[in-house]
């Protein structure tokens, strides 16, 4: 939510006495959330407005990557039974002989192609080139440049969203939208519960009766309400890959024992000619080990999915050829509840499992953050987790339109032709008792310094604010003595 200060309230000095003795610390708190919903509304309101936009692109784009590149995706006819993935990998590699294989995809489902992900010389950090294969003739349908699971079209619209093709110093607005995004949905939710009303239904539903700011603080405030949690879950998700917070979240993760786990194939000493080390190679997106040359024995990549099918790995498995001194990982892919993410790998040499995970001994923290990033990613539930995404995304772009036409009006037309709403009057935090002040003081101080950005715009506006009433002062001090 953003801009809920332009609410039709009346500050505490006009409050009657007893009304105020009534409402106790939250008349003293109500003002100070004004004001910092205020200045966060009218600042951070156009990074909350582009993440939206750009997020609603990247919810769209799963069901667009369907239509574009449906003659890679799917196949011209569903056969009576599929040829061995070694076959499969062959043909990709005669269509693409400059590239080299590094892991396989089956197809999810009947109609689905097979995905052959290659390195290849010329692609950017990241990107990698798929062949997407029949399995039912082994027909190569299509190449294009992926970067993990994301085709062209999702993997540009994901980039927009996070750093808006601006690379490193483009992902701090990302950071700063879903740093402040939190802080404006509660501020904006409390101020909203809080809010004497003479019906119980104008909480939760829009005041149609209202005319002018009042109506638009009606339905900025009722869809405020329905959509503060998904906002909030938005932004704590958005941050556990954000830059600096993101470093902070994974840091404290860590140390609370919820690291994500990860399966272990190293193959054992000696079971290669010459030793290997464990550090060759590097890492693809989603931390798919790539170093070129494979074991000297190797049983197949058919014989290594047939061992992991045996060990209960089956739903919409992805295929990690073997590394030097590494075996076949082969991993479990299917997010949508309930999940399949189990992971195993196989012993080149004789099929053997030599390691298997289970989603189910993921840590707890470990659990929520996947299943908060999916849930972000719209995975999680498919169409639906995506039509979601998208009405919250449409959401807070009517929140801002909303708070910005809130604060148009507000302004004092009488004195000037052209003038902006006002703020909340300052000095609300001196009215609190210090029971509150310190507590909340701390409480910022921790937030900031553990969501930085949060931290470094919030001092930011402070000194602005204070630098801005140090002049305000000054001139009516010079005012009164002339």
């Amino acid at each position: 939510m953003s801009l809920d200060e332009m609410q039709d309230v009346r500050t505490p000095d006009s409050d009657p006495p007893d009304t105020a003795a009534r409402r106790g610390n939250w008349a003293a708190v109500r003002p100070l959330l004004l004001r910092m919903h205020f200045y966060a509304g009218l600042l951070i309101a156009p990074l909350l407005f582009l993440a939206a936009a750009t997020g609603l692109l990247y919810a769209a784009s799963w069901q667009a990557e369907k239509i574009v590149y449906a003659d890679e995706l799917t196949v011209a006819r569903v056969g009576e039974g599929a040829l061995p993935l070694s076959a499969q990998v062959e043909a990709a590699r005669f269509a693409a002989p400059q590239g080299q294989v590094v892991s396989v995809w089956p197809g999810p489902d009947a109609e689905a192609t097979t995905r052959v992900i290659m390195e290849s010389s010329g692609l950017a950090e990241g990107e990698t080139l798929t062949v997407f294969v029949d399995p039912y003739t082994a027909e190569v349908r299509g190449q294009l440049t992926t970067v993990g699971d994301a085709l062209p079209l999702r993997a540009w619209l994901s980039t927009f969203h996070s750093n808006l093709q601006l690379g490193e110093f483009g992902r701090n607005y990302s950071e700063m939208a879903a740093s402040w995004m939190w802080v404006v949905a509660l501020g904006g939710l409390a101020l909203w519960i809080g809010r004497r009303r003479r019906r119980r239904a104008q909480l939760v539903l829009p005041d149609r009766k209202a005319t002018g700011r009042r109506r638009t603080l009606s339905w900025h405030g009722a869809v405020g309400l329905w959509s503060a949690a998904g906002l909030v879950v938005l932004s704590a998700t958005g941050l556990t890959w954000s830059k600096y917070a993101g470093e902070n979240i994974g840091q404290l993760q860590d140390s609370l024992g919820g690291a994500t786990p990860a399966v272990s194939a190293k193959l054992n000493p000696g079971a290669e000619p010459g030793g290997a080390d464990e550090h060759a190679g590097h890492h693809m997106p989603e931390g798919t080990p790539t170093p070129p040359p494979a074991p000297t024995a190797d049983v197949g990549i058919d014989r290594a999915v047939a061992a992991a099918r045996d060990a209960g790995v089956t739903e919409a498995i992805r295929v990690t050829l073997p590394a030097q001194g590494k075996g076949y990982v082969i991993k479990e892919n299917d997010k949508q509840v309930p999940v399949h993410l189990d992971t195993v790998s196989v012993d080149p040499a004789g099929a053997r499992i030599m390691d298997e995970l289970r989603f189910a001994d993921y840590p707890l923290l470990a659990k929520m953050t996947r299943f908060g990033i999916d849930l972000h990613m719209g995975q999680t539930f498919g169409l639906a987790n995506q039509i979601v995404l998208a009405a919250l995304a449409v959401a807070l772009m009517l929140l801002v339109f909303w708070g910005y036409r809130m604060w148009w009006l507000r302004r004092p037309t009488k004195d000037r032709a052209l003038s902006a709403g006002r703020a909340q009057p300052r000095g609300a935090w001196r009215k609190l008792p210090v029971t509150v002040v310190l507590p909340l003081a701390a409480v910022t101080a921790l937030v900031g310094w553990f969501v930085p950005l949060l931290g470094i715009s919030l001092a930011a506006f402070l000194a602005v604010d204070l630098l801005l009433g140090l002049v305000a002062r000054r001139r009516a001090a010079a005012a009164s003595a002339a």
